[in-house]
This record gives structure tokens, C-alpha cells and sequence, in this order.
């Protein structure tokens, strides 16, 4: 089935033969506010590809600019080069995955976690048009820390022309969630074991300055915000 782009009338994505999971399908989601939230709440992605007929997955970082997903890398790796020719571009499949909570059954078989993930799927093609790259690199920084990319020098013609964005437009897409508690077998709940929920979340650290930074530089708002 073709893949058909989210539109702002439905603001949902169309479910294809490869976004429609085989289990658990009540937990799949197509609106584009949820995919956007799992998404702009991430850093980090894995990319997959396959390479000399093996597959391969890589973690690395990314940037969602509307209905599109920037990934970045040095222009001499192989990814980047294969989503560089201009036909057929790489395919690939982009996951990004939250985990909420760590769910503890009385059964072992019923251990879970609570999560939110994303999986993208389709063809990478390489960034050309230097505007368009210098706006995805900005995107890329801000995605880990919002506002950096304005309290940064930008990238110097030599760094752009060492650097390879690759985007991946947002077409064929699905979202996953599963929250709540064990799911406990009848017979089980009278064992003497604990079962629930142990929540997760991420923590940011007290910033730690360089040791070259000059003095009287203070932590910008942005990171104090974190």
C-alpha cells in the first residue's frame, strides 16, 4: 500500500501494510500530536539500513522540522553516500523510543515496560541546498538543548563541507504507547510477589563549565531551564 502524507485537514497519518503492528494493535497511534510529542521530546534515534545485504543499526542524533527528520554524519560515511544518489535514495526505517516505566508482573512472563516509540519508514536523501542544511544542523542542535543553536557559532564552510545531512520526510509513520500496570494472570494474584509499576524518567545534572571557559560567563537561561 502507498504511503500517504499527514495533511492538515485529518492531521493523522494513513496506516500502510508496514505501520499497522501484528500485536497489540490498540496501542498503536497515527495522529500527528502524538507522533510530533514522542518525537520532540527525543534526542536520539536509531537509523536502519541495510548494508552489503546485512542489516544495520545505528544510534545517532536527529531533528524534526515539520513533517521531515534530519539526521546528520561526517560526509565520508557509507549511509550518508548511499541516501546521496539521487535515485533511488536509502531506504530506511528511523525509530525513537521513551521508556515511562518499568512494569513488574508476579509472573516473569508478564514483565513489561511502559514506553512511547515511533518508527519512521522510507527513502533518505541527501541535503543539498546549503540553506536547507544550515537549517537542519540549527535544528539538530536545538533538538538536544531548544534555544543552543542561537548561542553557538555556526558552522564555517569547511565544517559544512566535511558535514552530510540526510532528511527523511514523515509519510509512513506510526506511534506506540503502553501505559498502565501489570497485566496479572487470575490465578497469579494471590502470589507473594510485588508487582506494579516502577516510573522512569530522565534527569538533567547541574551544568559543569569548562575548564577554559572564560570568566563571568553565566548558564545561559535555556540550560538553567532544564
Amino acid at each position: 500500500m502507498a504511503a500517504t502524507p499527514a495533511t492538515e485537514s485529518t492531521g493523522t497519518y494513513e496506516p500502510t501494510g508496514r505501520t499497522v503492528p501484528s500485536r497489540s494493535r490498540d496501542r498503536a497511534r497515527y495522529d500527528r500530536e502524538t507522533v510530533h510529542s514522542i518525537l520532540d521530546q527525543a534526542y536520539v534515534c536509531h537509523l536502519g539500513f541495510v548494508r552489503d545485504d546485512a542489516p544495520v543499526v545505528l544510534p545517532t542524533l536527529f531533528g524534526r522540522v515539520g513533517e521531515a527528520l534530519y539526521i546528520h554524519g561526517s560526509t565520508g560515511s557509507r549511509p550518508l553516500l548511499a541516501a546521496g544518489k539521487a535515485d533511488p535514495g536509502l531506504p530506511v526505517c528511523v525509530t525513537v523510543t521513551h521508556v515511562d516505566g518499568l512494569v513488574l508482573a508476579r509472573s516473569a512472563f508478564h514483565h513489561s515496560l511502559n514506553y512511547r516509540s515511533v518508527v519512521v519508514q522510507g527513502t533518505a536523501y541527501q541535503v543539498t541546498d546549503e540553506a536547507e542544511c544550515r537549517m537542519a544542523l540549527d535544528a539538530l542542535v536545538d533538538q538536544v538543548v531548544p534555544g543552543r543553536s542561537a548561542d553557538a557559532r555556526p558552522a564555517d564552510a569547511k565544517e559544512l563541507a566535511a558535514t552530510a545531512v540526510i532528511r527523511l520526510d514523515l509519510n509512513e509513520v506510526s506511534a506506540k504507547i503502553r501505559t498502565g500496570g501489570p497485566n496479572d494472570d487470575a490465578e497469579d494474584l494471590d502470589l507473594p510477589y510485588w508487582s506494579g509499576v516502577v516510573p522512569v524518567a530522565p534527569a538533567y545534572g547541574t551544568p559543569v563549565p569548562a575548564a577554559d571557559l572564560a570568566p563571568g560567563i553565566a548558564i545561559p537561561g535555556y540550560l538553567a531551564a532544564l
